[in-house]
Formats: C-alpha cells, structure tokens, sequence
C-alpha cells in the first residue's frame, strides 16, 4: 500500500461551505484511513481567515495562479507530509482548490482506477515548438541531475546545452565536469573508506585467518596481528586518476548524446537569457525556453575568528600532504564518514559535536554509530564549537572551543552543513522562490514560481541530496517536458546509506518519526542485535554487534514503515527492500521469505523480538 493523500482544509468556523467539505473529506479519511488524512486549520471568524489568508500570505507559498487568487473559504491543498500544526509552506505539494473543486476530487477520490493513475501536474511554461530562442533547454551545473535530464532531453529530441563552472573553494581546490558526486563526494569517500576498510581487516582480521606476512610470526609460530603504513599522497593519486577518467567519460558522454557542453558561468539576464562568462573572463549570452538550475550546494564555512584556516569536504580529498592529527567540527554524515576514514587510516582524530550525531536518521543506530567509533578510537568533544582558531607552531592549528578547552591540530575539516549554490544566478531578480536559510529553490515538481525554470538535485528544497535521487529526477523531469510522461517523481522510501566505519542503511521512517506521525501506540518495533560471522573470529570486533529494527504500523496490517540496518555491506544488503518498501511490504512479506544462510541479511526477514516485549535483542544460533 502507498502511504495516505495528505489533504489540508482550512476556513473559518461558521462558514457552510467549510463545514460541509470538512464533513466529507473527514468521512471518506474515516472510510479509507490507508488512503486518505486530512489536516484541518480551522478559523474563529471570516477576519481571522482572511487575516491569515490573504493578508498573511499564505496563498502566495503556491505556484498555481488560481491559489494566488484565492480568498474565500475553504481554502484546500496537498502536502508532503502530514504535519500537524501551523501549515508549513515548505511542505506544500499542490493547490487543490474551494469547495466546488474538491467536491469533484472526492467523487474521483471513489473511482480508484482513475484516482491511482500517476501525474505530476504542472503549470504552464510557455513552451512552444517555434520559441525562436537557441535552445530548448538549458542545463546549469554539471552534476548528477543536470547531466541526466540533459542527456535524456536530448534522446527525446531536444536541443540542449549544458554549462558547467567549478568556482574554486576558499582554498583554491577545483575539480572536472560531474559535480560534487564524483568529484568531492560519494566517489573519493567510499574509496577511502575501503581502503580504511582493507586496513582495519589487516589489522583485526588477518591473523585469526591464519594469515601473516612474511615474518610476522609469534614465538610459538602463530601468525602476527601485521603493521601498516598509509602512504597518503598515493591513496589520494590514484583516486583522483580515477576520478579524471570518469571526468573524461563524461564529457564524452554527453557530446555522444549531443548535448552541447559549455565550460562557461551562468548568470540570469531574464527568464529566458543568461549571461556567460568563461574562465578567461569573455562573455557572452545564451536564450533558451527552458531552464534546468542544477548546481548542488557547497559546504558552509566555519563561523568563527580563524575560521578560514579549516579545509572542507572541497578540499579533503586532495591535501597534499597527510592530513595528521585532525579535527572534524559536525556530527553530519559527512563529517563523521571523513573521520571514520582517516581514523582507519590510522591517524588521531577528534569529532567535534554541538548537539546530536546525525540529525535526521534513526536516534538509536546513530547512538550504536557513535559508541563504535568511540570504541575504535574517535574522540568526540560533545557540546562543543570551535570559537577561535589560529595558526601555531607552523602550519599546526590551534583550537580553542566554546567551554574553554583548547587543543593543537594538524588539520581542521568543517563538516557543518551545506548550502545551494544559488547566490549569484540572478534567480531574485526572476521572483524564484528560495528558502533564505540555505539558497534553496522551492518547486513543485521540480517547477520553480518562475514556470520556465526549473530545479533538481540537492538544489531543490526538500529534495533528499543523494546522487541517484538528482539522477531519477532529473530523468523523470525531462520526460515530462519533452516526452509524453506525466510521471512525477517519487520522493518516498528512498534508501540511503551511511559510510562510517561501521555502516548504516535505512529506507523509511525513523523510529522516532514514525512514532510523532501515527502515534506510539500505532508502532511496533521488531529488533536484533547479532555478531556478523565474517567478524566472529577476531578479538578486535568482539564488541563490535551488528543492529537491524523494522518499524511496522500495527493499525494497518503491521505495514512496513521503516528498515534500518548498523553493520557490515550496509548499502549492498537493503537495497532490495527499498523495492520491497516501495510494494507495500508488510511484516508478514518480510518474515515469509526465506532467508540466504549466513548472511547479515537474513536477520532482518527472521526478526521476531519486539521491543514492546522486554525481552533480549541479542541473537543467538548459528
């Protein structure tokens, strides 16, 4: 089953028309709960509506023109999520309409076969066969989702082009065509933590495999834990000649789908110009009827004296020298994916952490993420920030922090959020909506307030900023426009996977947020706590206990709502269920399928201890 239409009404107390259609809607969610919740924001009086309303602005938060038109009551719209609340203008999807409007969606609402059919309804470009401009779409930023939508424009027999501009870092790093993904993201990161990975199994796994290197031999001939030396500016050579060559590839790629690639700058003239600079500073100008902003985000910096003097995940991956004892300021993935590597690589490092590890996923396998690290030698300073940094002793950085310690580093990473790229496109002077916190662009289906311009990947608020997300977008988005497709893109149950040294995957709901959307007493967790065999020899992982929970809905058929899995091969093992997730998989699918034995996996289709029981999570068997 798909998860429920989220529908928000709101009027004012006394008015017929609210009443009547709050009445309706509230006995078909009453009659199909599964596929149906409404939200009310109910009003004293018609002043304090229309206060709230009109005077307020909250109609202005919607693309469609008919919403910015709207001042009568009931006002009624969709939503991605079902908040509670104050109405949420991020969380907006789509304008429904008054009374009349939804009268008629409801009786669709009774007709399943025609209520289930997909669409992404959009608002009018503009778009025509003869525009006259140079293009018919125009890709900005050449990452994942710019480079899918142009390549697939094309194949459906568009005109594009496509402009890529690397701005340097504070510190000067740039990098090839193919955005953060490959360049400064998930590529060198899953590489060095391989090699981390490699590494720690030298050192922790080797010898009760019976494995040694030549020599290595204790007095009684058993094998030897080996010792190791990370060569730095190797590991870090060799993956950027990889990384080159997938550069490379797609630059070819794109010329063999015939989407012009333009190593140029872009800058918003109006809706259907840009400006364009190249790196020798010659200008130009571009026309096109359509527009693609994807220009993914850069990391923010640290906000405090000295702040300049740390790198960011910009920069990382191509220090020339060995980075030493660091500092890693954030608890985001990235920042402790980057510590846990280089604390594989054997270096000594120090997460620094305001509040919380991993705000966002699952509270208690972030907790299980952190004691692991601890146990395999992170440090973390907690409740803490950087106040003041300066350079000692050289190039050595001194550090001193918000409860006034202090402490000397070789290298400092700020890892504490990202921000679009959006800044100097000109997309203010259009009226494009963006999130002020972060540059954002706010869309409807990837549409922008402007109808000719469009957003996708990490740019676009609310958009998870995973690679294979930008990609499907992206995909889907330029079918809608130069195909016959109406497919919209799915943002819901999306798996994603953490690479700290021990790793997690999730699809889903959060524990925790599937507890504040349906109510605890709607929740079950299924939960085990199991040593993988591939680490049941070595003394070094004796603590180290793989996790998995399953999140199910108990008031609807024991519904999936989230997997969540802390160990070994994370991303290799829950992929599958995304699809399964995405079916509508219920506990009985899952505990109905047969196992592959012995596997890590295999634990998560033969859960039977829920945490409502008391009872022990720690399996046993083989």
């Amino acid at each position: 089953m798909s998860n429920p239409k989220v529908i928000h009404v709101a009027g004012w107390t006394a008015c017929g028309f609210y009443r009547r259609i709050s009445a309706v809607l509230g006995s078909l969610s009453l009659l199909f709960p599964h596929r149906l919740k409404v939200v009310e924001h109910v009003f004293d009086d018609r002043n304090g509506y229309r206060s709230w309303l009109v005077d307020g602005g909250f109609r202005d938060n919607f693309q469609e023109s008919a919403a910015k038109d709207h001042s009568s009551s009931p006002f009624i719209w969709f939503s991605k999520t079902a908040k509670e609340g104050d109405p949420d203008p991020s969380d907006i999807e789509q304008y429904l309409g008054g009374h009349d409007d939804t009268m008629a969606w409801c009786k669709q609402f009774l007709n399943p076969t025609d209520f289930m059919k997909p669409g992404a309804l959009m608002v009018d470009d503009g778009h025509v066969a003869d525009h006259g401009f140079d293009y018919d779409l125009c890709v900005i930023g050449g990452g994942s989702a710019g480079m899918a939508a142009a390549k697939e424009a094309s194949n459906l027999g568009a005109k594009v082009a496509l402009l890529d501009f690397v701005k340097p870092s504070p510190k000067g790093t740039t990098w090839g065509l193919g955005g953060t993904c490959v360049n400064v993201g998930c590529i060198p990161k899953k590489l060095f933590h391989i090699g981390a990975q490699i590494r720690e199994s030298i050192h922790e796994d080797a010898s009760m495999f019976g494995i040694t290197l030549s020599g290595l031999t204790n007095e009684d001939g058993s094998p030897k834990a080996p010792q190791s030396t990370v060569h730095w500016d190797t590991v870090k050579t060799n993956i950027q000649n990889h990384i080159r060559g997938l550069n490379f590839k797609y630059r070819v790629g794109l010329r063999d789908k015939n989407v012009q690639y333009l190593n140029k700058l872009a800058t918003f003239k109006d809706k259907n110009t840009i400006e364009t600079v190249d790196k020798k500073g010659r200008t130009g100008t571009i026309t096109a009827s359509r527009f693609l902003v994807a220009v993914g985000g850069r990391p923010s910096p640290l906000n405090c004296e000295g702040g300049e003097l740390a790198v960011s995940s910009d920069d990382v991956f191509f220090l020339d020298k060995d980075p030493g004892k660091t500092l890693c300021v954030g608890a985001s993935y990235i920042s402790l994916e980057c510590a846990g590597f280089l604390a594989g690589f054997g270096k000594d490092v120090t997460v620094a952490v305001r509040s919380i590890l991993l705000r966002g996923f699952d509270r208690e396998c972030a907790d299980r993420i952190g004691t692991h690290m601890e146990e395999h030698g992170v440090k973390f300073k907690r409740g803490v920030t950087p106040s003041k940094l300066e350079k000692v002793e050289g190039d050595r950085i001194k550090v001193s922090f918000s409860d006034g310690s202090s402490d000397v580093y070789d290298t400092v990473l700020g890892a504490i959020g990202r921000s679009a790229d959006t800044a100097k496109l000109g997309l203010d002077k259009l009226g494009v909506t963006m999130n002020p916190k972060n540059g954002k662009i706010v869309c409807n289906h990837e549409q922008s307030s402007c109808p000719n311009i469009y957003a996708c990947g990490d740019v676009m608020e609310g958009c998870p900023e995973l690679t294979p997300v930008a990609i499907q977008a992206g995909i889907l988005l330029a079918g809608r426009l130069f195909g016959k497709s109406q497919e919209p893109m799915d943002y819901v149950n999306i798996c994603t996977t953490v690479f700290t040294p021990i790793e997690y995957s999730c699809v889903g709901l959060s524990e925790d947020d599937a507890k504040e959307q349906l109510g605890e007493k709607n929740i079950e967790v299924y939960h085990r706590e199991f040593l993988p065999l591939e680490w049941s020899l070595s003394h070094g992982r004796s603590t180290s206990n793989a996790f998995t929970k399953v999140i199910v809905d108990k008031s609807n058929d024991d519904k999936v709502l989230g997997i969540h899995y802390v160990g070994p091969n994370a991303g290799e093992i829950l992929q599958g269920y995304g699809v399964s997730m995405r079916k509508g998989l219920t506990f009985k699918d899952l505990v109905s399928t047969v196992g592959i034995h012995p596997t890590s996996s295999e634990e998560i289709v033969t859960l039977s201890i829920t945490k409502s029981s008391g009872e022990d999570a720690a399996a046993g068997g083989c």
